[in-house]
């Protein structure tokens, strides 16, 4: 049976002899990334990297039966089987995000016949508490990362909602309701950001959202960002709804006119529409 054998992360795993020599007050600092992404505080009570062995069917459950059964032609023609093998063996050489059991969150969270509607992130935050298997989210007691400050802000300026900001960044509560939060790429590197990327993630999540195209009506596409508007080439305008603004990033949001786009009051005035049930976007504290 095929293995999938994590590296425990950082915080567990076994320091260099020169670090260990040393005493505490005369470490260097370490040097603060360039990627706000990444300098999120660290909480010891956040889920860490895992040093248990996870088999590919073990990888498979991580996901709602529904999926497994919308992409049965996709996964019994071993292109899954191949990532698993590339990932696994990243996995056992590196600390890599997010843990390996958290790899398929939106997929669990988000049962296939629930979808209302898909934001599509490029790949997971390469920090080392960060990424939980939801695009955009963290756990709680996670510092709440840029990106998602601005998801807030333009929630908060959509005077149709009724929104207030939380200090955690935990999202948990609207895939859930059917906010489908997926990540083009759903693994990274520790600290080295698409690091995974054009390792075959990419054939994945392409499949993932031509089956939701096919097999779905009224779904809202939320895409940020010219990674994430490429998916758009995949979505019947007939069908569906597709939003589409710059990225959240600090680097573009406020240039760009993020805060301002209305995608979230936008996308429940097309579920009504449809005859679905609205998004509450409010989280609790």
């Amino acid at each position: 049976m095929d293995k999938f054998v994590t590296r425990k992360s950082s915080e567990t795993s076994k320091q260099p002899e020169e670090e260990k020599k040393a005493p505490p007050k005369a470490q260097k600092k370490t040097k603060k990334s360039q990627n706000p992404e990444e300098n999120s505080t660290a909480n010891p009570s956040a889920p860490q990297g895992q040093s248990s062995d996870i088999s590919y069917d073990n990888w498979l459950e991580q996901m709602d039966s529904s999926w497994r059964t919308a992409l049965d032609s996709y996964l019994t023609g071993g292109k899954l089987r191949n990532i698993y093998t590339w990932v696994s063996r990243e996995y056992s050489e590196h600390t890599c995000r997010p843990p390996a059991g958290e790899i398929f969150t939106a997929f669990r969270l988000t049962p296939f016949n629930n979808i209302k509607v898909v934001v599509v992130g490029q790949d997971p935050y390469p920090g080392p508490v960060e990424a939980m298997g939801l695009s955009f989210s963290v756990h709680r007691g996670v510092a709440v990362p840029g990106s998602l400050r601005n998801i807030y802000k333009c929630l908060q300026q959509d005077k149709k909602l009724n929104f207030t900001p939380q200090k955690h960044g935990d999202l948990s509560a609207w895939a859930r309701q059917g906010v489908f939060m997926l990540n083009a790429v759903l693994t990274v590197r520790q600290g080295s950001a698409n690091s995974h990327s054009k390792k075959g993630w990419e054939s994945f999540t392409d499949e993932v959202i031509k089956v939701i195209n096919r097999d779905c009506n009224g779904v809202v596409f939320m895409l940020w960002g010219a990674y994430a508007q490429e998916k758009a080439k995949s979505v019947d305008k007939k069908k569906h709804l597709i939003l589409e603004a710059c990225h959240p990033s600090p680097l573009s949001a406020s240039k760009g006119g993020f805060y301002s786009c209305g995608h979230f009051s936008r996308a429940n005035e097309y579920l009504k529409s449809v005859g679905k049930t609205e998004i509450d976007w409010r989280l609790d504290g």
